[in-house]
């Protein structure tokens, strides 16, 4: 019988990548989007305030 692989305290790492995958942007990724949105990155580089 096949378990499925599972953390210490019992977290199927095989459901939790399959739920990451189908929830969206990543925090960093939805970050990046709203800076170039709000024109802090300018081709997804800070834009140098000097």
């Amino acid at each position: 019988m096949n378990q499925p692989k599972t953390t210490i305290t019992g977290t199927n790492i095989e459901e939790v990548k399959q739920l990451n995958a189908q929830s969206g942007l990543t925090y960093n990724e939805a970050k990046a989007l709203l800076a170039k949105q709000k024109g802090f990155l300018q081709n997804n580089k800070p834009r140098n305030e000097g």
